[in-house]
């Protein structure tokens, strides 16, 4: 069976990228007769608020977009909330440490700002950390609690993803050694993700194009610690109208605000017509658009927003 899901990180009121994150993994997973995931990606417990899970929930409900697993309906493979899955992420941890793949990293986000190519927006880190001797750990531990490192291999990790099709990087040339953990003790993004689709039988993830440059780091984390990775697919961004990325602070792509200009089955058939395969755009529910529905469909570019999403 197909197994998709939707991993929303609740540190605001969720916008229309999120929406159609979670309408695409809908739709492909309903499309093969699967099920949906709801999990709340919450192990930064300062942004993520229990209240805007809440909220999140209460929205996706709004939306018509429903799951057969998570908050709310329980499951075999919960529970649904990254923060209360951490002893997972430490078991993963632990197994990884027993092969000498991590070491203790003290660099402070300036040090590594600096140390950092001005042009890239995603740093390779330099490898600062990794030939320290076991003294000069334990002389900077005193003045700093380290984050915990992998330590890559000079090697490229491809993929065909599917919807942009083929990707492959050099872990140490296009990311270097990576964070498992931070200073403060929270688990790493990559780390964490992996654990927990491997964990609850993820067969697809669906997620935006700006994850597409994790996919190797994760797939090596599924290689060392022996699991099965899922298929991908990675969907164009909603871009603002002048161009800038969607976040929660672009309060007029927020929900709160269009939930006063529109209903759910008229939100979702603009967001099915800008994603390319419901040239109406006619209101609809989600069920509503599997017909019409297929990866072939969706751009490959990001998707400009209109001035007016609603005329």
């Amino acid at each position: 069976m197909t197994v998709g899901r939707f991993a929303p990180s609740p540190s605001g009121r969720i916008h229309l990228g999120n929406i159609l994150c979670c309408l695409l993994a809908w739709l492909s997973a309903r499309k093969k007769e699967g099920k949906l995931v709801l999990r709340i990606e919450d192990l930064d417990a300062a942004r993520c608020p229990m209240r805007h899970a809440e909220q999140m929930i209460e929205d996706l409900r709004w939306l018509g977009l429903d799951w057969d697993e998570g908050p709310g309906s329980g499951g075999p493979d919960g529970p649904y909330f990254q923060s209360q899955r951490t002893a997972l992420y430490q078991a993963a941890l632990e197994r990884l440490e027993a092969r000498d793949l991590v070491y203790p990293c003290f660099c402070t986000r300036a040090e590594l700002h600096a140390a950092s190519a001005p042009h890239r927006r995603d740093a390779v880190y330099p490898g600062t950390c990794r030939g320290l001797t076991p003294a000069q750990r334990a002389e900077r531990a005193v003045r700093r609690s380290p984050a915990l490192r992998l330590r890559v291999p000079d090697k490229e990790f491809s993929f065909i993803d599917g919807h942009v099709g083929y990707y492959a990087e050099n872990l140490e040339r296009d990311c270097g050694d990576f964070l498992l953990r931070r200073s403060d003790g929270m688990f790493a993004y990559q780390l964490a993700v992996v654990v927990d689709d491997a964990a609850m039988g993820m067969t697809e993830v669906v997620r935006g194009a700006d994850l597409l440059s994790s996919t190797p780091r994760q797939l090596y984390l599924y290689q060392l610690l022996g699991l099965t990775p899922p298929e991908f697919f990675h969907f164009p961004l909603l871009l603002a109208p002048d161009g800038r990325r969607l976040s929660k602070r672009d309060a007029d792509a927020g929900l709160d605000s269009l939930q006063g200009q529109t209903s759910a089955e008229a939100l979702l058939g603009r967001l099915a017509q800008l994603a390319g395969f419901h040239p109406s755009g006619e209101p609809s529910t989600a069920a509503g658009l599997l017909e019409e529905f297929s990866w072939e469909k969706v751009p490959r570019k990001d998707i400009r927003l209109p001035e007016r999403l609603f005329e």
